[in-house]
């Protein structure tokens, strides 16, 4: 008897729940609002973005709410690029309630084939928006446009996410960072806003310890020197920074160039001094080649001149008879000792 009782109430309970249900289903939708987080700012999806999209086929205020099709909406709105997540539900005053969580980007890149696009916290790749842009850390020379990428540039990808999570979350870095340039060895060379040089970043390996130097030294080195004293700074290596003072690291560049153009050219190597991997900049040009490799050489080799030796040295003398000898003792240069053989004198003739 008790359990039948029971399975009446629990029999009861479900009816009166499946009314209620489809007593509300008949109602209509009075209302949509919309609340977006994620993003500090919200840069690139709005309420009106988002009740456009859900009004794209129909208008969902005064529909029947079991005739609106939360999944669907649900799957629109996060097929959006901007949106990471998308959560809907009717309340019980029959408002929709529409919960976005936006996509946060932390990165722009700029690739070599001149494209561009953003990166979220996630590596995901974000489109350019026409409305704006965001304020967010540019790295440059990307190699990679491609969507669907190769192993080190993927990787790459991941290590621009991290360095620009790292400068946004440091107002003074976000604020110091003009430009972040990517090298052809995939490592980063920061360039300030402040400041006329360049800072090596080389990996991202130990950031906050390169940064925290680097933040030293500004506080410290400036101070004495001024702002454009140094042309690069090297903050790779533990416990120090290499500061190169503006024009030094051009000579010795230049240096280097010369010592090996010098060795091309002893060497007869006219092929390395026509490679056209050598960079021509104002100061330094290489110049076009005209001499073969085997006048170069010809050229290279140190040329000997033969020095006359004095006469006297030359000169052997030999023992004369002694009328002879003093004889010569009265000319007035004492080289013109000769050993001279007798000819016949000549005897001038009276004319007639």
């Amino acid at each position: 008897m008790v359990q039948a009782l029971w399975l009446l109430i629990g029999a009861g309970t479900i009816v009166l729940f499946g009314a209620a249900m489809q007593q509300k289903n008949h109602k209509l939708c009075a209302d949509v609002k919309v609340e977006i987080s994620g993003a500090e700012e919200h840069l690139f999806i709005d309420e009106n973005d988002v009740k456009q999209i859900i009004h794209s086929n129909e208008m969902i205020v005064s529909r029947a709410l079991e005739t609106v099709e939360l999944r669907n909406i649900e799957a629109a709105l996060e097929s959006t690029p901007w949106v990471k997540k998308a959560e809907l539900f009717f309340d019980n005053n029959q408002v929709l309630q529409i919960k976005i969580e936006e996509r946060q980007p932390i990165a722009r890149v700029f690739t070599k084939e001149g494209t561009s696009f953003y990166l979220d916290s996630t590596g995901l790749r974000l489109p350019l928006s026409e409305k704006l842009s965001a304020r967010v850390p540019m790295f440059t020379d990307f190699p990679s446009d491609k969507k669907v990428m190769a192993a080190p540039d993927s990787l790459l990808l991941q290590n621009v996410v991290t360095l620009g999570k790292y400068i946004m979350a440091d107002s003074f870095w976000m604020a110091q960072t003009a430009q972040i340039a990517i090298t052809p060895q995939s490592t980063f060379e920061l360039l300030p806003t402040i400041g006329d040089h360049i800072v090596v970043l080389c990996s991202i390996d130990n950031l906050d310890a390169k940064f925290k130097r680097l933040y030293t030294f500004y506080s410290r080195a400036w101070m004495q020197n001024g702002i454009n004293t140094y042309e690069k700074l090297d903050v790779q290596f533990n416990n120090q920074v290499v500061a190169v003072k503006r024009g030094t690291s051009k000579a010795i560049e230049d240096s280097a160039k010369a010592k090996q153009m010098l060795a091309n050219v002893m060497q007869g190597s006219l092929a390395s001094l026509t490679d056209t991997s050598i960079a021509v900049t104002p100061e330094f040009r290489v110049l076009p080649v005209v001499a073969t490799v085997k006048d170069s050489v010809k050229a290279a080799k140190p040329v000997v001149k033969k020095v006359k030796k004095p006469v006297a040295a030359v000169i052997q003398k030999k023992k004369l008879p002694l009328k002879q000898l003093n004889n010569n003792k009265k000319k007035t240069n004492p080289l013109s000792i000769v050993d001279i053989k007798k000819k016949p004198k000549a005897v001038m003739k009276k004319g007639r």
